[in-house]
């Protein structure tokens, strides 16, 4: 049996066919052709925060991009251009909790990486404009942002990488303390880029959007990960 690999979905309103704004749980259908293309089944996750027992028939799970993190879940107040999803915010730090207690391979993706270093107990710059002074990492609404990333030598992304450096982002918050989490990778501008926990099976964050490119290197290291925990 493929290794089954939850995917953390969106509720947004959405239209199609005959329905208009409907409340919808969604994502982005790379996110599933990316895990099916590196060999596992993809169950998608709605928010759900009564608890995490999803997680015993799962083999690993993403943690997807999205909307901002609640500032309150790292200690900080809002600021004007926060936008927030608080029922995904308290359903999907749950499951990360969660599923590092228990060595369950998890790949966090953009929104997914912060949710990682705040339940490892670091914290977000909510807008990067306002650190580094320029738009590269979301340059125009729905443009992908291009960014070299630099990695640290022996760690698991730096060798699922090997010498690619380019990466595809679209965000404006990011990572300013990882906790206990150990920094991989950092863009040009210093910003981190890739955390982990080289203590665990896998867990591994990624600023970037591998799911755009179905990358085999990211997503095939986390159903490996989930083949062998199964």
């Amino acid at each position: 049996m493929r290794p089954v690999i939850g995917i953390t979905t969106y509720v947004e309103p959405a239209t199609w066919g005959v329905w208009r704004d409907l409340p919808t749980a969604l994502v982005p259908h790379d996110y599933v052709a990316a895990v099916s293309a590196a060999g596992g089944r993809v169950v998608l996750l709605p928010p759900d925060d009564m608890d995490a027992d999803i997680l015993r028939v799962l083999d690993g799970l993403v943690l997807s991009g999205g909307a901002d993190l609640a500032p309150d879940m790292y200690g900080a107040q809002a600021e004007p251009l926060t936008v927030t999803r608080p029922e995904r915010d308290s359903a999907e730090i749950l499951l990360a909790r969660v599923a590092l207690a228990q060595d369950l391979p998890v790949l966090g993706v953009c929104r997914g990486m912060q949710l990682l270093a705040v339940a490892a107990g670091g914290a977000l710059h909510q807008h990067l404009p306002d650190v580094l002074r320029h738009e590269g990492h979301r340059p125009a609404p729905g443009v992908y942002g291009k960014q070299e990333v630099s990695f640290i030598p022996g760690s698991r992304v730096a060798g699922l990488m090997g010498e690619d450096r380019s990466v595809h982002c679209y965000h404006h918050q990011g990572v300013a303390d990882a906790g206990s989490l150990t920094v991989t990778g950092r863009t040009n501008d210093g910003l981190i880029e890739a955390v982990e926990d080289p203590e665990m099976t896998f867990v591994l964050g990624v600023q970037w959007h591998p799911e755009v490119v179905w990358d085999k290197r990211i997503f095939g290291a986390l159903v490996t990960a989930a083949a062998s925990n199964g």
